[in-house]
Protein backbone atom coordinates (compact mmCIF):
# COMPACT_ATOMS: atom_id res chain seq x y z
CA UNK A 1 0.00 0.00 0.00
CA UNK A 2 1.30 3.81 -0.78
CA UNK A 3 1.47 6.42 1.34
CA UNK A 4 -1.96 7.90 -0.24
CA UNK A 5 -3.35 4.95 1.00
CA UNK A 6 -4.22 3.41 -2.21
CA UNK A 7 -3.61 -0.63 -2.59
CA UNK A 8 -2.18 -1.94 -6.07
CA UNK A 9 -1.91 2.06 -7.02
CA UNK A 10 1.41 2.82 -8.84
CA UNK A 11 3.69 4.35 -6.49
CA UNK A 12 4.02 7.84 -6.22
CA UNK A 13 7.11 10.10 -6.29
CA UNK A 14 7.47 10.50 -2.17
CA UNK A 15 7.06 6.94 -1.70
CA UNK A 16 9.81 5.85 -3.18
CA UNK A 17 13.75 5.99 -1.51
CA UNK A 18 14.61 9.62 -1.10
CA UNK A 19 17.99 9.37 -2.65
CA UNK A 20 17.00 7.79 -5.72
CA UNK A 21 16.05 9.23 -9.04
CA UNK A 22 13.41 7.96 -10.75
CA UNK A 23 12.50 6.68 -14.40
CA UNK A 24 9.41 5.74 -16.73
CA UNK A 25 10.23 2.21 -18.89
CA UNK A 26 8.53 1.45 -21.58
CA UNK A 27 5.56 -0.23 -19.85
CA UNK A 28 4.65 2.43 -17.23
CA UNK A 29 6.55 1.16 -14.41
CA UNK A 30 9.07 3.00 -12.88
CA UNK A 31 12.96 2.09 -11.67
CA UNK A 32 14.43 3.49 -9.24
CA UNK A 33 18.45 3.72 -9.58
CA UNK A 34 20.73 5.08 -6.95
CA UNK A 35 21.87 8.88 -7.38
CA UNK A 36 25.68 10.05 -6.90
CA UNK A 37 25.15 10.38 -3.45
CA UNK A 38 27.31 7.30 -2.76
CA UNK A 39 27.27 3.91 -1.19
CA UNK A 40 24.00 3.28 1.52
CA UNK A 41 26.25 4.08 4.41
CA UNK A 42 27.20 7.32 3.22
CA UNK A 43 30.93 8.13 1.96
CA UNK A 44 31.75 8.64 5.32
CA UNK A 45 31.89 4.20 6.40
CA UNK A 46 33.17 1.54 4.32
CA UNK A 47 30.91 -0.29 2.39
CA UNK A 48 28.86 -2.79 3.62
CA UNK A 49 30.98 -5.12 0.99
CA UNK A 50 34.13 -4.07 1.86
CA UNK A 51 33.09 -4.98 5.42
CA UNK A 52 32.43 -8.40 4.61
CA UNK A 53 35.48 -8.85 2.39
CA UNK A 54 37.60 -7.12 5.78
CA UNK A 55 36.07 -9.61 7.84
CA UNK A 56 36.02 -12.88 5.22
CA UNK A 57 39.58 -12.31 4.68
CA UNK A 58 40.73 -12.39 8.67
CA UNK A 59 38.48 -16.02 8.88
CA UNK A 60 40.52 -16.86 6.44
CA UNK A 61 43.48 -15.96 7.90
CA UNK A 62 42.69 -17.76 11.20
CA UNK A 63 41.52 -20.81 8.77
CA UNK A 64 45.37 -21.33 7.28
CA UNK A 65 46.85 -20.24 10.77
CA UNK A 66 44.89 -23.67 12.61
CA UNK A 67 46.09 -25.28 8.89
CA UNK A 68 49.88 -24.70 9.96
CA UNK A 69 49.42 -25.26 13.46
CA UNK A 70 47.55 -28.86 12.50
CA UNK A 71 50.30 -29.56 9.56
CA UNK A 72 53.42 -28.72 11.10
CA UNK A 73 53.24 -28.25 15.15
CA UNK A 74 50.49 -31.75 15.83
CA UNK A 75 51.77 -33.91 13.67
CA UNK A 76 49.06 -33.63 10.23
CA UNK A 77 46.16 -35.09 12.56
CA UNK A 78 43.61 -36.45 9.87
CA UNK A 79 40.84 -35.55 8.99
CA UNK A 80 41.43 -31.55 10.82
CA UNK A 81 43.98 -31.40 8.30
CA UNK A 82 42.09 -32.52 4.79
CA UNK A 83 39.01 -30.30 6.20
CA UNK A 84 41.61 -27.22 6.95
CA UNK A 85 43.55 -27.19 3.88
CA UNK A 86 39.99 -28.30 1.37
CA UNK A 87 38.63 -24.75 3.86
CA UNK A 88 41.81 -22.51 2.67
CA UNK A 89 42.19 -23.56 -0.85
CA UNK A 90 37.93 -23.13 -1.35
CA UNK A 91 37.96 -19.38 0.85
CA UNK A 92 41.06 -18.45 -1.51
CA UNK A 93 39.34 -19.40 -4.38
CA UNK A 94 36.03 -17.65 -3.21
CA UNK A 95 38.07 -14.53 -2.31
CA UNK A 96 39.77 -14.41 -5.10
CA UNK A 97 36.34 -14.24 -7.27
CA UNK A 98 34.78 -11.75 -5.00
CA UNK A 99 37.95 -9.19 -4.67
CA UNK A 100 38.60 -9.43 -8.69
CA UNK A 101 34.55 -8.37 -9.13
CA UNK A 102 34.68 -5.57 -6.28
CA UNK A 103 37.46 -4.51 -7.71
CA UNK A 104 35.73 -4.20 -11.59
CA UNK A 105 33.11 -2.62 -9.29
CA UNK A 106 35.34 -0.19 -7.83
CA UNK A 107 34.66 -1.15 -4.35
CA UNK A 108 37.73 -2.03 -3.63
CA UNK A 109 41.63 -0.83 -4.86
CA UNK A 110 43.12 -3.12 -7.95
CA UNK A 111 46.02 -3.71 -4.83
CA UNK A 112 43.98 -4.90 -2.67
CA UNK A 113 42.62 -7.91 -5.44
CA UNK A 114 45.69 -8.51 -6.46
CA UNK A 115 47.51 -9.24 -2.89
CA UNK A 116 44.28 -11.46 -1.87
CA UNK A 117 44.47 -12.96 -5.56
CA UNK A 118 47.91 -13.71 -6.45
CA UNK A 119 49.10 -13.52 -3.00
CA UNK A 120 46.42 -15.20 -0.88
CA UNK A 121 47.00 -18.94 -2.02
CA UNK A 122 50.37 -18.61 0.02
CA UNK A 123 49.12 -17.36 2.98
CA UNK A 124 46.10 -15.15 3.54
CA UNK A 125 47.86 -12.81 5.73
CA UNK A 126 48.81 -10.52 2.38
CA UNK A 127 44.87 -9.63 2.04
CA UNK A 128 44.31 -8.86 5.61
CA UNK A 129 47.09 -6.73 5.91
CA UNK A 130 46.02 -5.21 2.98
CA UNK A 131 42.54 -4.52 3.95
CA UNK A 132 43.59 -2.43 7.00
CA UNK A 133 46.16 -0.76 4.92
CA UNK A 134 43.44 0.12 2.57
CA UNK A 135 41.29 1.04 5.13
CA UNK A 136 43.92 3.50 7.03
CA UNK A 137 44.60 5.21 3.21
CA UNK A 138 41.16 6.00 2.30
CA UNK A 139 39.59 6.64 6.00
CA UNK A 140 36.70 8.47 4.41
CA UNK A 141 35.72 5.75 2.63
CA UNK A 142 36.50 2.73 0.52
CA UNK A 143 33.73 2.45 -1.62
CA UNK A 144 35.47 4.57 -5.29
CA UNK A 145 32.29 4.22 -6.88
CA UNK A 146 30.67 7.69 -5.84
CA UNK A 147 34.34 9.19 -6.19
CA UNK A 148 35.42 8.34 -9.44
CA UNK A 149 33.83 8.85 -12.64
CA UNK A 150 32.62 5.96 -14.59
CA UNK A 151 34.73 5.54 -17.73
CA UNK A 152 32.38 3.91 -19.49
CA UNK A 153 31.26 6.61 -22.28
Amino acid sequence: MTRSGRAGATPSRSDLAPNTANAATKDGQISQSVTAEGPPGGPSQPSPTFTRLKWTSFFHSCVYTSLLICAFALGKPQPETLLLGWTHGLLWIGMSLACITAARMKIVPLRLAVAVAVLGGIGPFFGSAEFVRTQKTYPEGTDQRATRPSSNR
